[in-house]
């Protein structure tokens, strides 16, 4: 990240700040400068001034992409320590998301090497006779990158490290509410790693403000975006001319068939279903159990649900910690009961502790149409329904604006294989969580849940065009 002197990076002088607190406790963490569209305007300006003075080689990039991934991993707990205090993740939980991200730049640094065009036989055709084809991956110029709270320095490594393996310059927005991940991480960058300061601009604001101003600028040709349905589908319609990839919600499903070794499931979706209060797009919530072990199997659940121990996310111990604001707290919590109200049962959790943080919940009895079956709950909560017929559970699993990724538990390979074929959703996971992820896999959804494939190897493509070039020899 560039100093003070560049007004395209957050040190730049403001009339106003964005003061970030802790989701746990309301304590102040720091403040951002609340920057503006004349900010996204120098930062793209000198972005693409980079891009202009010609793109760097590819054994630059992979250099820089190896040493950062050098450097974060001996930097690890530090970076899990801003991560636990501006989004409210469990330290241990942070541990875990930071060595992730030494991945993402290991792939990335691996793609890197091995970027390459095609040869095209051109001779395959009378005319061609005598002449040469092949292509090259060019940068598509520009990257805007738009990141969420949720993943606050994986998913922008899984922005940034593609986007500095295809050759493209990045102006990055982070979240508001988790800014400090990306900007120690550009520091890490341009300071250590020799990445060029004009490479990645790091811009903080409002959505509204500095995130319009880079889905609307010009000179921006491609756009990152991870968040939700809403906002991500707004900005498609607004950068119709633009690449815009997007990686969105889900209501993950998992089936349980009774032949399926659902003890383990139950001891997994402890873990899938309440990681980060349950704030992941492929948190495990939707629970689709056979009858015949429906009961035995949330009572199973809840004994492991009730287990988890929650508060401080600075605290070793803890499992659980605070959602990011009061106001999705308050919204989850109001989902709760209303299906309550609406007849399932709140087998556990459901409340507040004294600390304000709502506790793990597991829903009985829930029905398709209620919001934390029907909509994304990106919250600590997962719903139990039984089925009959494993036609019946696919058919419960697909019935959704979603599609992600989904799973089942089955010990009998002709129902595995037929809710692979069956099962409508960009990733199906057998005798694993849909909440399962590996950083290198083309993981992306259908339908609400986006349109693209993120992992280094597929973004990289994404970042880049290709450039046909014919030789008359």
């Amino acid at each position: 990240m560039a100093d003070s002197t560049n007004p395209g990076s957050p040190g730049a002088p403001n009339a106003s700040t964005i003061v970030v607190r802790s989701p746990y406790d309301g304590s102040v963490i720091g403040e951002i400068p609340a920057q503006t569209a004349a900010d996204v305007d120098r930062a793209v300006a000198t972005a693409k001034a980079a891009l202009e003075r010609g793109v760097m080689p590819l054994w630059q990039r992979a250099q820089i992409l190896d040493l950062a991934a050098q450097r974060l991993a001996a930097r690890r707990d530090e970076f899990a320590e801003i991560i636990a205090k501006e989004a409210a993740k469990p330290i241990k939980t942070a541990r875990v998301e930071a060595e992730r991200a030494v991945g993402t730049f290991q792939f990335s640094a691996a793609e890197a090497r091995k970027l390459a065009g095609d040869v095209i036989p051109l001779d395959a055709i009378s005319a061609g006779e005598g002449k040469i084809g092949f292509t090259l991956r060019v940068p598509i110029g520009v990257v805007g990158a738009i990141a969420p709270f949720n993943f606050p320095l994986n998913l922008v490594a899984h922005k940034v490290g593609p986007a500095i393996a295809a050759g493209c310059p990045v102006v990055l927005k982070p979240a508001s509410q988790t800014p400090f991940s990306s900007i120690r991480l550009a520091e890490m960058l341009i300071e250590e790693c020799g990445l060029p300061a004009d490479y990645l601009q790091v811009v903080t604001g409002g959505g509204s403000t500095v995130g319009n101003a880079i889905v609307d600028h010009p000179d921006v040709a491609l756009i990152t975006f991870t968040g939700s349905p809403e906002v991500g589908w707004g900005i498609r319609a607004r950068a119709a001319r633009k690449r815009v990839g997007l990686e969105l919600g889900n209501n993950a499903p998992v089936i349980i068939e009774a032949d399926g070794d659902w003890r383990t499931a139950a001891a997994k979706i402890k873990v899938a279903g309440f990681s980060h209060a349950g704030q992941s797009c492929i948190s495990t919530q939707r629970v689709l159990v056979h009858r015949s072990i429906a009961e035995e199997f949330t009572t199973t659940l809840v004994d492991h649900v009730n287990t988890l121990v929650v508060g401080d996310p600075m605290d070793e111990a803890t499992d659980v910690s605070a959602l990011i604001s009061e106001g999705e707290r308050d919204r989850v919590e109001a989902w709760v009961q209303e299906a309550a109200a609406e007849g399932a049962t709140i087998a556990t959790g459901g409340r507040r502790q004294d600390d304000g943080v709502l506790l793990p919940t597991v829903i009985a009895g829930a029905t398709p149409s209620m919001k934390v079956c029907a909509k994304e709950v990106f919250g600590p909560v997962v719903t139990v329904t039984a089925y009959d017929t494993l036609d019946e559970a696919i058919a419960l699993a697909n019935d959704t604006e979603y599609g992600l990724q989904a799973a089942i538990f089955t010990c009998d390979i002709t129902k595995a294989m037929k809710a692979v074929r069956a099962l409508d959703f960009g990733g199906v996971l057998v005798n694993e969580v849909p909440t399962w992820r590996a950083d290198q896999q083309p993981y992306g959804g259908l339908r609400d849940s986006g349109n693209t494939r993120e992992g280094p190897a597929f973004t990289i493509k994404e970042m880049t065009e290709i450039r046909m070039v014919v030789i008359n020899g």
